[in-house]
């Protein structure tokens, strides 16, 4: 089977399939379940300075989609509410238990060069393998002015990062906040200060929904509620562009990225180690089902590279980063139309419904022997995918490329454009 082993940053681990810093991972006793169980490393739960900060009752929310189970999730829980010595305490029992694991602290303190100095130096001594600064909490702590009161900021990313960097002989990641417009600034800052690896997303700020009775946003503690951190499936697009840009970036070129967000399976793993990330983060989809999900994870895998001839995870590990471009570059010339499939087709009507009503009508409704039939309007299609992503049926529609003797052009080369209309005059 091929070789999964990952080092991201020096940090080595059996397999890429990490636990984020969460709460599966805030104490001795889950991390040990976790390790029996597979998992090739863990980032434990973010430690604060004592005395320990106080969490609330409740504190998850989760939204339903048609049916599916906490497909977003949303927590109100703050870092570590255990003291620091305990935490240290079982950090060094753990990482010497398991020396092959990768044991991964996360921090957050005050941002005054004292502070970290202090907890780095108590965090070296239990052998941890790095530290992860979180500098992407979106509630709570933000509001004591950390977390990503620091991650929105790049300069005191920067600043941060250095002092970690001057103050401990551990590789620093640095983990970044979603709840910015433009990820770059704060990953360029991280480089800038010495970072190790980025790892990302963080949580996005969210309300989960409204209690329409008692009129106050879920989850509610004494009747009020406040914004959290929305993570889980629904997040997973967010999360794989922000890696994406960054991965593509010139000026962070060579910056080793841990990714997160809505990882469930081997194949979302996959495709976030396509687009640049060395190792992958889990939390969601281990609350929703526990810690064995990893077993699926290793050997799916193992399976789609060995089937793919990937010997090792640097094979395959941001070959899809070239394909990324921005929208301007895409090929205006090149053209698909759907295709129906009729011996798959049931004749629900989906398709017609949805490019009749909100599409570009180009798809016929016909009637058949007295059964309904659809047709794909070839003169009307402009190759949208909306009928093939609205279709209940695996495969029954495809987009079909059209061969119009058309060479490649992008939008900056198009005469129709306003700006090289400008330029020609």
């Amino acid at each position: 089977m091929a070789d999964i082993r990952c080092d991201i940053a020096g940090v080595k681990s059996p397999n890429p399939f990490w636990l984020a810093s969460a709460p599966p991972t805030d104490k001795e006793y889950n991390v040990v379940r976790a390790f029996k169980a597979g998992w090739g490393g863990v980032v434990w739960k973010t430690l604060g300075e004592d005395p320990p900060i106080v969490n609330v009752s409740s504190r998850y929310g989760a939204m339903t989609y048609n049916g599916t189970r906490m497909a977003g999730f949303n927590n109100i829980e703050l870092i570590t509410d255990r003291p620091l010595d305990v935490n240290l305490r079982e950090i060094k029992q753990v990482k010497r238990d398991w020396p092959d694991r990768a044991m991964v602290v996360s921090l957050m303190v005050p941002c005054e060069e004292e502070n970290w100095r202090n907890i780095l130096k108590q965090v070296e001594e239990t052998e941890a393998d790095a530290v992860e600064l979180n500098f992407g909490c979106p509630h709570g702590m933000s509001e004591r002015g950390m977390g990503s009161a620091v991650g929105q900021v790049p300069e005191y990313i920067e600043m941060v990062t250095r002092w970690c960097k001057k103050h401990s002989r551990m590789p620093v990641f640095v983990k970044l906040t979603p709840n910015v417009t433009n990820v770059l600034g704060p990953a360029r800052a991280a480089k800038a200060g010495g970072a190790d690896a980025v790892s990302l997303i963080n949580t996005i700020n969210s309300i989960m929904s409204v209690d329409l009775d008692i009129m106050a946003p879920t989850p509610t503690v004494g009747g009020k509620g406040s914004h959290g951190g929305y993570c889980g499936p629904a997040v997973k697009p967010i999360a794989m562009h922000m890696v994406a840009e960054i991965a593509r970036d010139p000026e962070c070129a060579g910056l080793p990225i841990s990714g997160i967000g809505g990882i469930s399976d081997w194949r979302d793993a996959a495709e976030f180690m396509s687009l640049g990330a060395g190792s992958v983060q889990v939390c969601t989809a281990a609350m929703h089902k526990g810690f064995k999900i990893v077993e699926d994870m290793i050997d799916g895998l193992g399976y789609w590279m060995d089937g793919k001839g990937h010997a090792t995870l640097e094979d395959f590990r941001g070959a899809a980063v070239p394909n990324v471009t921005d929208w301007q570059y895409l090929d205006i010339n090149y053209e698909t139309v759907a295709k129906i499939d009729q011996d798959l087709c049931i004749q629900c009507g989906l398709c017609h419904i949805a490019c009749e009503d909100t599409s570009h009508q180009a798809i016929a409704a016909q009637k058949d022997n007295g059964s309904r039939r659809y047709e794909v309007i070839d003169a009307e299609c402009v190759g949208c995918n909306l009928c093939m992503h609205v279709c209940p049926v695996e495969g029954c529609i495809s987009m079909v490329e059209v061969d119009n003797g058309k060479d490649y052009m992008n939008w900056t080369q198009d005469p129709r454009n306003p700006m090289n209309q400008k330029a020609a005059e």
